[in-house]
């Protein structure tokens, strides 16, 4: 048995970019980053924040949720598969890429001038819009009566 799932959450870096297929089939790529916070040990070394990008492809009913909602700025949540394709450029040479091709994404919030994240302004979730398996997923949130998850004792 294998894995190969993706699970990120990060800020878009610039508007997404739609196209349509000939056959009318939306497909979308946009970059995220992921930071990691810089810190300081306990020695007294700083470590500086560490901002990873990461290439995104989505297709069909999800590319057309990010037409409509997703900018620059925006906080999204990514569920996806890790994929490698290769190409020659200009001169020849080959190439390779390392992309996300997502399955599930959900609208977090947008970052403002200031660095604070605020509400998103789209609806969480277009299930009317994205194939069946690439439904946008509204995150569970019924903890019960009590608050607990489970009745587990830990």
């Amino acid at each position: 048995m294998s894995v190969n799932k993706a699970i990120l959450i990060g800020n878009v870096g610039k508007d997404p970019e739609v196209r349509y297929l000939d056959s009318g089939v939306a497909v979308a790529t946009l970059t995220l980053a992921t930071s990691e916070r810089g810190y300081t040990t306990a020695s007294g070394v700083q470590v500086p924040e560490r901002t990873e990008w990461h290439n995104v492809v989505l297709w069909r009913g999800l590319a057309e949720v990010a037409e409509k909602y997703v900018k620059k700025g925006t906080q999204i949540y990514i569920e996806g598969k890790i994929r490698t394709r290769s190409y020659d450029d200009q001169n020849g040479v080959k190439r390779y890429v390392t992309e996300i091709q997502a399955d599930v994404m959900q609208l977090l919030g947008k970052r403002d001038t200031n660095g604070t994240t605020t509400e998103a302004a789209a609806p969480a979730a277009q299930p009317a819009q994205a194939a069946p398996s690439q439904q946008v997923q509204e995150p569970f949130t019924d903890f019960g009566a009590n608050g607990a998850t489970d009745d587990l004792p830990f």
